[in-house]
């Protein structure tokens, strides 16, 4: 059995993580900020800031779920240091790192010049969480003392969706299914990245994945 840890586990994609985990019978420890929140399935629990986490406390496990997310001006920023802070515990342990990104950063030519975040289309409120998450995955590009895997979703993110139990999956550039949607659940996305945690196909890279 594997040992698991997801840090944020008390966040709407951390409880489905965890118990997509769980269900594949995984050994999961969530990380919480607060004795009141709570984790899923019965998991164990353990209460520490991310950013208070040491070496000693992901000392142990297989493979490291990130599953931060912070929406206000004032934390936006702490996508970039959260998961830096990640990295330097995790250094050199070989143990995985899995991310949950988001789909600004996602490519819209062939020549990746141009990303979701940057066109016209892209809404302004959602900026600010694109470059931050943009600033992560680019400074995680840099680390080759880390295992990790970004995995970005569609451009329509869908917390309460249906879990189909299909995706499809792709890579460094933006796409559509058949109807020309991009859009998944974060039940299916939780699918998607305990599939990868299983089999590790995308070690040291960015991928994507859409509902069909």
């Amino acid at each position: 059995m594997k040992k698991l840890a997801i840090v944020c586990a008390a966040g709407r994609m951390g409880k489905l993580l965890t118990e997509e985990a769980l269900a594949r019978g995984f050994d999961v420890t969530g990380f919480v900020r607060s004795e009141k929140s709570d984790v899923a399935g019965g998991a164990k629990k353990v209460v520490k800031d991310l950013f208070d986490l040491t070496p000693a406390d992901l000392a142990g496990f297989d493979a490291v779920i990130d599953a931060f997310g912070a929406w206000t001006p004032e934390t936006i920023p702490q996508h970039k240091t959260s998961l830096k802070h990640l990295c330097d515990i995790l250094s050199g342990t070989g143990i995985r790192l899995l991310v949950v990104g988001g789909a600004g950063s996602l490519y819209v030519n062939p020549e990746h010049t141009l990303q979701v975040k940057d066109l016209e289309s892209f809404p302004d409120m959602f900026k600010p969480l694109a470059n931050a998450q943009g600033e992560a995955l680019a400074d995680l590009r840099k680390r080759n003392d880390v295992k990790w895997t970004f995995l970005s979703p569609a451009a329509d993110f869908v917390a309460d969706g249906e879990r189909t139990g299909e995706y499809l999956v792709g890579g460094e550039e933006y796409f559509e299914n058949a109807e020309g949607v991009s859009r998944i659940s974060y039940a299916d996305y939780a699918i998607a990245m305990i599939d990868e945690l299983e089999k590790g196909e995308h070690i040291n890279e960015r991928f994507s994945v859409i509902g069909k």
